[in-house]
């Protein structure tokens, strides 16, 4: 990891608690998550949890080749200006890791998330195409809600409507050279900002002040975590743990690459599924992803993938927690010290970041993954708990048995730490998947939003 923003960056000025990411920091919290989160609802949040995110340029004329050979996506054809999300799985089809693909030039892509999977697969692709981790040097700023369009128009003085859903261009923001790229995880209009780090702190501060009289809000690494069970997106390090160590090639690759394995080397497994690992890992029919998987081209899974397609039997739904269930849970800890508690539940969201040796040994994600039940059956696990602050509910994404899969349909999460530690069973319901029902941002219309007008400040 290599995110370096010193405590005086002004991503950081009124961060009421940080993370240590190696060298520099990342606020968890400005306002508060409950005040953060809401803003992507009633005006705009500007987050940058994701400037320590893995980047990683493919370019080359084989380069598609490349792309379409180890990833469920096919990328022939695909337009400068547009973005894949890009797949990648195991032999056994499960998933690798996921992210964005970027086209910004002829044989040339931009990824997210992909490293350090595809410098792995890629110097050993005998393929013409180039490879270079560009981690940290460029910045990766968030922007969401009904009022995002207009404050980008505001910082860049100028008309942005042009964007399209999964489309990308170029724009000035005070005279730095940036890529916008509308597209986002809080279920609303959203973009994404990004540029060279060096200048991150002017562009910051640009759109900060563009988005005053907009009702801008800043977005923490807690609230920032906790929008994709809300929007139904399933995320890697979040719902998931992926399955890089038990791969004896990859895992030497790893190795001697001191930190590039920090997501699942020292992973912690908590939650009622226990040491259970793979339950926990994920194809893409179980996230709902099936849409995504082109059989028209070879890459690694395909085979395996082919034979869950002709039967898939897991698919995602959001859970919907009953409250006085949780309320049982929460008073667990007020009964003395003669009755052990159960695992804690009051916290905004199962991801732990009590991490004082990010990116390095023996620091370390924590997954917690609970059984879900249906008549005391196993029939699948729940992650990714949110206390939903616009809903006022607490939700999970369930990765459940198809025939269970019946909206209003009634389980049980066996809620706890590891096994052989109190737990108890929580009734939830299945509920609408995505339980976020705000307009989508791929179906918002721009044309009703004010453009930008010149002199207008």
């Amino acid at each position: 990891m290599a995110f370096m923003a010193d405590i005086d960056h002004p991503i950081n000025r009124g961060a009421s608690a940080f993370m240590r990411t190696g060298p520099g920091f990342s606020p968890l919290e400005y306002t508060g998550y409950r005040d953060e989160i809401l803003g992507s609802k009633n005006g705009a949040y500007l987050g940058t949890s994701l400037c320590d995110s893995p980047i990683y340029e493919v370019s080359g004329p084989d380069v598609e080749r490349f792309l379409s050979s180890v990833c469920v996506n096919d990328f022939s054809g695909t337009q400068v200006g547009s973005i894949r999300h890009a797949v990648i799985c195991n032999a056994k089809g499960q998933i690798m890791t996921d992210g964005v693909a970027m086209k910004i030039g002829t044989d040339r892509y931009r990824t997210y998330w992909l490293q350090p999977v595809i410098d792995f697969l890629l110097q050993r692709s005998g393929m013409d195409v180039r490879g270079e981790d560009q981690t940290g040097q460029h910045f990766f700023y968030q922007l969401a809600g009904p009022r995002s369009l207009e404050i980008l128009e505001h910082a860049s003085q100028s008309d942005l409507h042009d964007i399209r859903f999964a489309t990308h261009r170029t724009a000035t923001i005070d005279g730095v050279e940036t890529r916008i790229l509308r597209l986002g995880m809080a279920g609303t209009l959203a973009y994404e900002i990004h540029g060279p780090w060096e200048t991150s702190a002017r562009v910051y501060e640009a759109i900060w002040q563009a988005g005053q009289r907009y009702g801008i809000k800043k977005l923490g690494r807690i609230a920032y975590c906790m929008n994709h069970t809300e929007a139904g997106f399933p995320n890697i390090h979040i719902h998931y743990p992926l399955p890089w160590y038990e791969d004896s090639e990859f895992a030497a690759y790893l190795d001697e690459r001191p930190g590039a394995g920090f997501f699942n080397e020292n992973r912690k497994l908590i939650g009622s599924v226990g040491e259970e690992l793979e339950v926990r890992f994920k194809t893409p029919f179980d996230l709902g992803w099936g849409r995504l998987v082109n059989f028209d081209h070879d890459f690694i899974g395909k085979a395996a993938l082919q034979q869950i397609a002709a039967n898939p039997r897991t698919t995602v739904v959001t859970l919907e927690w009953n409250a006085d269930d949780i309320a049982e849970v929460f008073a667990s800890q007020f009964r003395g010290r003669e009755v052990e508690p159960c695992h804690p539940i009051e916290r905004p969201g199962d991801l732990n970041f009590n991490l004082q040796d990010f990116g390095a040994r023996p620091g370390g994600i924590w997954y917690h993954a609970d059984w879900v039940l249906s008549d005391g059956k196993r029939i699948g696990t729940s992650t990714g708990r949110i206390h939903s602050v616009y809903y006022q509910r607490m939700l999970s994404l369930g990765f459940i048995d198809k025939e269970h899969a019946v909206e209003g349909k009634q389980l049980m999460v066996l809620w706890g730490g590891l096994p052989g530690t109190p737990q108890k069973e929580i009734r939830v319901t299945v509920a609408r998947f995505p339980y976020l029902q705000l307009e989508h941002n791929r179906a918002i219309d721009v044309e009703a939003i004010p453009r930008y007008q010149p002199g207008a400040g």
